[in-house]
């Protein structure tokens, strides 16, 4: 897999930090003041078949507790590929998760940013994107996006705070799993998994 180098060690700063500034600069883009908590990230870690053939791609890392949880389940790193649009957050988890994938680019457009690059179709997608600051058609876009660049039948992972699914529910073009609301999560999340209908 290409692997898009961002050069420069970041400056040590703590990860909440690193997420307010991000926010403050660009609210709609990162959509969180903060990361994930662990067990908000092992959730959605755990909705992934380490075992699985094929990449594991990783939408909006962040700083990575996601992409922890990812390695501790048992994905080798190589297997990951992650797509950050922020170039700090990117040069961050090149330094923090050696071996690992990371390319600099809109994940919104995922099909794009990664044309050509995958040997083979993916076997999650797993999002932290912030999906309630874009217009309903983009979200859709890049769940079908994701199902084109993925097995039959794989997840695309996606954590919300809300109380409803971030894609609108279509019965007829995808299944939807919601987790039980991750209490110990700040603020309490939930966890949506969508399958694709077609094969």
């Amino acid at each position: 897999m290409l692997h898009r180098s961002c050069s420069d060690s970041p400056k040590s700063r703590p990860d909440e930090v690193r997420f307010l500034q991000s926010w403050l600069q660009d609210p709609l883009r990162t959509g969180a003041v903060s990361p994930s908590g662990r067990a908000l990230a092992r959730t959605m870690a755990g909705y992934v078949d380490p075992d699985s053939d094929g990449p594991i791609i990783e939408l909006g890392p962040g700083t990575g507790p996601v992409t922890a949880a990812l390695l501790a389940r048992g994905v080798a790193p190589e297997r990951l590929v992650l797509i950050e649009y922020n170039p700090e957050f990117c040069k961050l988890l090149q330094a923090r998760f050696p071996g690992v994938n990371v390319i600099r680019g809109d994940a919104y457009g995922i099909s794009k940013t990664l044309d050509g690059m995958l040997d083979k179709p993916a076997a999650a997608v797993v999002s932290s994107l912030p999906l309630f600051t874009r217009p309903v058609a983009e979200r859709y876009s890049l769940l079908d996006q994701s199902f084109e660049l993925s097995r039959p039948q794989a997840p695309f992972i996606q954590f919300t705070y809300a109380v409803v699914s971030p894609v609108p529910l279509q019965a007829e073009r995808f299944d939807a799993h919601r987790s039980p609301r991750v209490w110990a999560n700040l603020p309490p999340a939930r966890v949506w998994v969508y399958r694709s209908r077609t094969a």
